[in-house]
């Protein structure tokens, strides 16, 4: 099963950046970030597939995030600009199982949280 680890979380002021990064211990055809909010459900953020031409965003972060990939470092990354208080979640790496088509590998999730 591959591993992931998610990094680059952190206290940013509403407007603001991060980039959070995924470090896999092999590359997976198609990857994705997932956000849990305090009290709310795990929630779908973005995915891309393996050469990177084929990305989805959910419609609450279309046009401030952006995913992308690099399969040489086997890292998979998630720009995050104009940054809003209800961006605040862990915010999980997945990968998806090609055998049962599920995102069925996470990591631990990293912290973001946006000030107002």
């Amino acid at each position: 099963q591959v591993q992931l680890v998610e990094s680059g979380g952190g206290l940013v002021q509403a407007g603001g950046s991060l980039r959070l990064s995924c470090a896999a211990s092999f590359s997976m055809y198609e990857m994705g970030w997932f956000r849990q909010a305090p009290g709310k459900e795990r929630e779908f953020v973005a995915t891309i597939n393996w050469s990177g031409s084929n990305t989805n965003y959910a419609d609450s972060v279309k046009g401030r995030f952006t995913i992308s990939r690099d399969n040489a470092k086997k890292t998979v990354y998630l720009q995050m600009n104009s940054l809003k208080p209800e961006d605040t979640a862990v915010y999980y790496c997945a990968a998806k199982s090609m055998i049962s088509g599920d995102f069925a590998s996470w990591g631990q999730g990293t912290q973001v949280t946006v000030s107002s």
